[in-house]
């Protein structure tokens, strides 16, 4: 069976909680998660979910990191051609700003059911896909937004 993998992290203070963002989209990566193994069973693909805390001294350095989604070993943002930005936010991030995405022109703090859904089944299809040939695409797009890392071919979404 193939394994489609989700990450998701988020800050959890030393009162074990987080902010609304990073709980609004726990909950949506949750019922993503189940919906998507529903789905792929079938298809002979398992859905496995890891969480993860970023301790207070993490966010500290890097509050961007916090509220980040990978599906299939790349950001949730290269899927759905998005890019990540920051925007104030409240509770447990104190005056950080925190991680927010864009797609189609439209900006979301807290990462909806229907968006990490999309990319969960943009990356199930590629594990459908027979392997692609070596040096399939250009070297344009297989460039992993706002990190300016090449992907490997076996990455690459072209084709």
């Amino acid at each position: 069976m193939k394994e489609l993998h989700v990450r998701w992290q988020r800050l959890v203070d030393e009162s074990n909680q987080t902010c609304d963002r990073c709980g609004a989209t726990g909950s949506a990566v949750e019922g993503a998660v189940e919906m998507l193994k529903r789905a792929f069973k079938e298809l002979g693909i398992e859905v496995v979910l890891k969480t993860e805390v970023l301790s207070q001294a993490t966010f500290a350095q890097d509050p961007l990191e916090s509220n980040r989604i990978w599906i299939g070993g790349l950001p949730i943002e290269w899927w759905l051609s998005a890019t990540s930005g920051k925007s104030q936010c409240c509770s447990a991030c104190g005056d950080a700003d925190c991680r927010t995405m864009t797609v189609d022109g439209k900006t979301y703090e807290a990462i909806p059911v229907e968006l990490i859904l999309k990319a969960g089944l943009l990356a199930a299809a590629r594990l459908l896909q027979p392997d692609q040939p070596e040096g399939c695409c250009d070297g344009t797009e297989n460039q992993m937004p706002g990190t300016g890392r090449m992907l490997l071919s076996s990455q690459c979404r072209c084709g």
